[in-house]
């Protein structure tokens, strides 16, 4: 297949990423960049050797597909002319800020026959693989999702806070989990505080499943750990998985109610480089075929994400707890 000309919307921290790593990726020319501040742009296209655009309608007219790595809230506004002009899009996750705004761009996209891939680039993180290689159905969760409260940003909010951390983080976790149990929520309990944020920046949430399994849920962008795991119950099979370092065990019942322990197999690979990889592979076969296959994130899976988020950011708020008191804190 011939390569597809790329371009990346937005070379903040992630953006930037996004941008050196097509350039390890075979199936990929990166055309240039486009950040809304212009010198921005003009640094990372300098160090990648690539163009810099001035407008992103420049940039897109060049290319046959984009990666949009805009803060959450101008997904739309940014992705949904960009379909218009038949462009493929892979966009940062969440989807959109609204499942209405996630609704329209799904069905442009299907409309026009393009790709949308949406990067929960976890799905992409090599301990994963184990899961579909273990037997049995999920009949209980639980997630564990902790991050440093993020850095400052001149004239900018600090990173992702723009939205609850339950759409900048939790939902990463929803997305794996409604991958994984395949069944209708039935019921929903979440509770949420806003400790640094104008949004939620801790949420713990229980989700019913039809099937009958349980998944708990805890999240935090003020945590002073770093945490990724996530620990499945399978009808024989214990699996403790760690996101970041990449490693787990899974812990099976034998004959005579013994217990094996064993460490999980994993072929170490960078989750983005694979998501980048098969965005590009999506929309060179859409090039050579005519037809737009789905990535392993499509823009459906990112609805459906989204719409479980938004379940539970309205379960916290007839919960609404409040924001606590850290007056003694700040004090002391």
């Amino acid at each position: 297949m011939e390569k597809v000309k790329l371009g990346v919307v937005g070379v903040g921290a992630l953006g930037k990423i996004h941008a050196k790593l097509y350039k390890d990726v075979k199936l990929a020319e990166l055309v240039g960049v486009y950040d809304h501040s212009f010198e921005t742009a003009q640094a990372v296209a300098a160090e990648l050797g690539v163009q810099a655009f001035a407008t992103i309608g420049e940039l897109a007219a060049r290319v046959d597909g984009l990666s949009i790595a805009v803060p959450t809230d101008r997904h739309h506004e940014v992705v949904m002319p960009l379909l218009a002009q038949g462009k493929h899009i892979l966009v940062e996750k969440p989807i959109a800020q609204t499942v209405a705004q996630a609704e329209a761009m799904v069905a442009e996209a299907a409309r026009r026959n393009l790709v949308l891939g949406v990067g929960h680039v976890e799905r992409y993180n090599p301990v994963l693989e184990c899961l579909d290689r273990t037997p049995g159905e999920p009949r209980f969760i639980e997630a564990h999702r902790l991050a440093p409260y993020p850095p400052p940003r001149p004239g900018m909010r600090p990173r992702g806070t723009e939205v609850s951390v339950v759409l900048d983080l939790m939902i990463h976790d929803l997305d794996i989990i409604l991958y994984l149990v395949r069944s209708p929520v039935k019921q929903v309990d979440a509770v949420g505080v806003a400790i640094l944020s104008d949004s939620e920046d801790i949420a713990n949430v229980r989700i019913l499943f039809e099937s009958g399994c349980v998944a708990n849920i805890t999240t935090s962008r003020v945590s002073q750990e770093r945490m990724r795991k996530i620990r499945v119950f399978k009808n024989h099979a214990y699996l403790s998985l760690d996101y970041q370092a990449k490693s787990g065990e899974t812990v099976y019942i034998a004959p005579g109610m013994k217990l094996i322990r064993e460490a999980v197999p994993v072929e170490d690979a960078n989750a983005l480089l694979c998501e980048l990889e098969e965005f590009c592979r999506c929309v060179a076969e859409s090039k050579a075929t005519g037809k737009s296959p789905a990535p392993k994130v499509s823009g459906e899976d990112g609805l459906q994400a989204l719409a479980l988020a938004e379940l539970v950011l309205a379960k916290i708020k007839e919960a609404d707890i409040g924001r606590p008191d850290l007056s003694a804190l700040k004090s002391g």
